[in-house]
């Protein structure tokens, strides 16, 4: 689920810096810098692991600040195709199922997972009332008993795609033409992009709501 990934930058160092410690100064700004932040085909940062190069600290003309050459390697969340992962179930929807992982002890939960109604066990039906999915488990009678998907549940899940969206601000041209719209009273809708997101399945045995299997 987790990766460590070798990277390049040029950090800043502003002047009143300059007396702490080098390492735990550009330590700081990288973790300042990456932590949450999703990098287009690679995945979400989560923290620093360490820094294999440190160079020298470099001040340009007409700038105060020093600019450090560093490689490091970074910690980055980015789980495999076919792994199986524990999550929490955030909602549901008549399109599937919702659903947020935690990564570290400070709570830092991961919510673009999303469990397609295709992907849930079969047969399963969705029930607008309380608005949760339910599983119809056929009992040894015949019948069929729901087994529902409720918010907050524990739920096992595999993965079985990812998806990776370029959020780079847009062009120039762009950017004007949405200007001039504003400027005109013209109605301008932003559209929301998801920089990196996760689909998952639990359509197999031993996978959905842990409660099922105990």
């Amino acid at each position: 689920m987790f990766v460590l990934v070798a990277m390049k930058d040029l950090v800043e160092v502003k002047p009143w810096k300059f007396a702490e410690d080098r390492v735990d100064t550009v330590s700081s700004e990288l973790n300042k810098k990456l932590a949450n932040k999703v990098i287009h085909n690679v995945g979400l940062c989560i923290s620093l692991y360490d820094i294999t190069v440190l160079g020298d600290a470099m001040i340009y003309p007409g700038k105060g600040s020093c600019h450090v050459k560093v490689e490091f390697r970074f910690i980055v969340l980015r789980p495999f195709v076919d792994e199986v992962i524990l999550g929490e179930v955030r909602s549901c929807s008549p399109e599937g199922v919702n659903v947020s992982m935690g990564f570290d002890k400070k709570g830092s939960m991961f919510d673009d997972i999303f469990i397609p109604a295709d992907y849930l066990p079969n047969p399963s039906r969705f029930n607008r009332e309380d608005n949760v999915w339910a599983w119809e488990y056929p009992t040894e009678d015949g019948a069929s008993a729901d087994l529902c998907i409720y918010n907050g549940e524990k739920i096992r899940f595999r993965v079985i795609s990812e998806t990776f969206v370029d959020c780079t601000p847009s062009t120039p041209e762009l950017a004007g033409a949405a200007a001039a719209a504003a400027a005109s009273g013209t109605p301008v809708q932003e559209e929301s992009r998801i920089p990196y997101s996760l689909t998952g399945s639990i359509s197999e045995a031993g996978l959905g709501l842990l409660s099922w299997w105990q």
